[in-house]
């Protein structure tokens, strides 16, 4: 695990703003101090769910999306260790392993052109060596009988998520997806729009849902195959909330019982949310409480096996409120899994 950086004492005190009369969340979270037999550490250690980071964009920009993944991580940490620690967040059982750095990746990248056909395969193969490192990891927090919280970079890790959960579990999984996109695309080589295709089709992958899709940013090809694979189901945004065809609340109990028969990853593309800054960002998604409701309700489930919030995209001056959105979608997951 040569990638895994480590989130040490020194960076929390570093991050950590103290208050008289009050106890944060990153004052009571587990670490880690050596990344040395990961699998037996993670194992061993008294915690329930395992975060970790993902700052990268190389998936997105060989999507030929806008790069800007990378800084989700950060923008998530500096907030989440400065939440309460009290009965609700469950501090004391949660490890915030760190993040796997691929600034060797994103240095290639930066010399990359994205218009040019044979840069963007160059990219394609970069993100093959993130699947590589992701899914080993996953696999081993899985392994560990532990709950990962996936955070940043581009959807293309969703990949990763399902081929590590699938190997740790001995069988394919299923999936649910908050999306404006399916991310089911042609297997063109590796990019953050085909992370479920190419796990479908790898036998990682069996059941999955994509709730909130955007009709306007959706192929004929896409629902073509949606409609004629028994193991694919969907709804659109529009249906939910502009037409009113389909209520929301009950389009979650719909997807839930496309899934829930074998474990399944939760997926969250803030690109689904209205206003957030994504690599897609939309003037026109649910809103963050929706969000946070699919979050609860699909968390709130025991096969529910990791979690992954991805595709958020801040700048500076929208880092502070992209790290509280993600920082609640992360508590919620935790506090629905605690309701079991």
């Amino acid at each position: 695990m040569n990638k895994l950086v480590l989130l040490d004492d020194s960076k929390v005190n570093k991050i950590l703003n103290k208050r008289i009369g009050e106890s944060k969340f990153g004052e009571h979270i587990k670490l880690l101090t050596s990344t040395t037999n990961i699998y037996e550490s993670i194992k061993n250690l008294d915690v329930e769910y395992v975060i970790l980071g993902l700052p990268e964009d190389v998936g997105v920009f060989a999507n030929h999306g806008k790069s800007g993944t990378l800084t989700a991580w950060d923008a998530t940490i500096k907030i989440l260790l400065n939440i309460q620690s009290n009965a609700y967040t469950f501090a004391n059982k949660v490890l915030i392993l760190g993040h796997l750095n691929f600034e060797e990746e994103l240095i290639q990248l930066s010399k990359l052109n994205q218009s040019n056909s044979k840069d963007i395969q160059r990219s394609r193969k970069l993100v093959e060596n993130i699947d590589k490192e992701v899914s080993d990891l996953i696999f081993k927090i899985v392994s560990a009988g532990k709950t990962p919280i996936i955070i940043g970079g581009g959807h293309n890790n969703a990949y990763g998520n399902l081929k590590g959960t699938s190997l740790a579990l001995k069988h394919s999984v299923n999936a649910i997806n908050f999306d404006a996109h399916t991310d089911f695309r042609s297997q063109e080589g590796r990019h953050s729009g085909n992370g479920f295709s190419y796990a479908a089709s790898e036998g990682f992958l069996s059941n999955y849902f994509v709730f909130g899709l955007h009709e306007n940013y959706t192929s004929k090809d896409i629902f073509d195959t949606f409609d004629n694979e028994v193991v694919l189901d969907y709804n659109t945004y529009e249906s939910i909330e502009i037409r009113k065809d389909l209520k929301f609340k009950k389009e979650m109990k719909r997807a839930l019982k496309h899934i829930e028969k074998k474990p399944f990853g939760i997926e969250i593309d803030c690109d689904a949310i209205e206003n957030i800054p994504s690599s897609a960002q939309t003037p026109s998604g649910f809103p963050v409480v929706k969000a946070r409701e699919f979050t609860h309700f699909f968390g709130n489930h025991y096969n529910a096996k990791y979690l992954h919030i991805c595709e958020a995209a801040p700048k500076k001056k929208a880092a502070s409120q992209v790290g509280k959105l993600i920082s609640y979608l992360i508590t919620d997951f935790i506090r629905a899994k605690e309701l079991l």
